[in-house]
């Protein structure tokens, strides 16, 4: 099950685009502002969530927040679509019937690299827990309905923690489903963490190999026994009610990397081994993906690679089982391929992005 074409309206800088798709990697370049990754977002807003840029729907329409758009896709000899009409929700439809979000999770695994992730190994618990999670999707399908599931109870909990609810009872029942769940989305974690370090270990690409570790953070948010967690909870409730909030399970998890000999963590590493080791995960989380149909989607990849790493890159992505798509400022920086890629060249006019085949 390939994606075979994408049609766009009004999303984005695009007012129409229909583009067909096939298993050669396309390489996709023009001028800063011309609306690549505009086109890397609608593919990506075929896999559940709001997308490589994390946009809510009125803030992708064209027109403004109080227009729509629209996004179909083909998808082996399925019929896809993900549209926010104006003033509405996002919705997906499915060979003409709706359906959740989590639905397309099912149906192909989307993953993504985009420059903002290069700060991911600097940043914030909470940007490696979301990419954690991202890639451990692409891996288990039923990772979005156990995220949704616990964030539901845990919200529901807060609620009665910040208007200082004492009884216990009001408690009980929301802590053994955040229990149930929580634990499951460690063992998903746990899970695909070791998919993508054995993914690592089976080809040499050229890039550096991390050693990946599912840290607790400050919450114990390694545990995946429903019974210990849910004693945690209780034990903990009175520092929760202090604090108006759940201090602990997986929602305080954090991703640890180390890397080489030495294991140095890639917080301490130089910027182009942080992206060197982003980049083997990606090729690490699309090569864990063989028996599933994947699409490998990777914006401005390659400006801050010397020619050799480049070269390196495009030939892991031309021996992964996926359709890759690929953006760059400018044609040169997509040579390595030679003749194994399609290329389109992007440009804007009057506030409309176009295309245009590239020989």
């Amino acid at each position: 099950m390939t994606l075979t074409r994408i049609s766009l309206a009004q999303f984005r800088s695009w007012p129409r685009l229909d583009l067909e798709l096939d298993r050669r990697p396309l390489a996709i370049f023009g001028p800063n502002g011309s609306g690549k990754t505009n086109i890397l977002e609608a593919v990506s807003m075929l896999a559940p969530g709001r997308g490589l840029r994390g946009a809510g729907a009125p803030e992708q329409a064209r027109q403004g927040k109080d227009s729509g758009w629209r996004i179909r896709a083909q998808i082996g000899d399925r019929q896809v679509e993900t549209a926010a009409p104006p003033g509405q929700t996002r919705a997906v439809t499915i060979d003409e019937k709706q359906m959740p979000q989590t639905a397309l999770g099912r149906m192909i695994r989307i993953v993504w690299l985009v420059p903002a992730m290069d700060r991911l190994w600097t940043d914030p618990p909470e940007a490696r827990r979301r990419f954690l999670d991202r890639v451990t999707l692409s891996l288990f399908p039923d990772h979005a309905e156990l995220s949704l599931s616990y964030d539901k109870a845990m919200r529901e909990r807060n609620r009665l923690l910040k208007d200082q609810v004492g009884d216990a009872g009001w408690y009980r029942a929301l802590e053994a489903r955040m229990a149930e769940t929580g634990a499951a989305l460690t063992r998903n974690r746990q899970q695909a963490l070791v998919a993508i370090m054995s993914a690592q270990d089976a080809v040499a690409t050229g890039f550096p190999a991390a050693s990946l570790t599912l840290l607790p953070g400050e919450g114990q948010a390694c545990d995946t026994d429903p019974s210990s967690i849910a004693a945690r909870l209780d034990t903990m409730r009175p520092r929760d009610l202090a604090a108006g909030r759940s201090l602990s399970g997986p929602h305080r998890a954090d991703l640890g990397a180390s890397w080489g000999p030495q294991d140095m963590p890639a917080a301490l590493s130089s910027t182009g081994e942080q992206k060197a080791l982003l980049l083997s995960l990606m090729l690490a989380n699309a090569r864990a993906l063989a028996d599933q149909p994947v699409v490998l989607l990777l914006d401005e990849v390659a400006a801050h690679l010397d020619s050799d790493r480049r070269a390196a890159l495009y030939d892991q992505i031309c021996a992964l089982p996926a359709q890759s798509l690929l953006t760059g400022t400018g044609s040169e920086l997509f040579d390595a391929f030679g003749p194994r890629a399609r290329r389109l060249a992007i440009t804007r006019h009057d506030g409309a992005s176009r295309v245009q085949e590239a020989a």
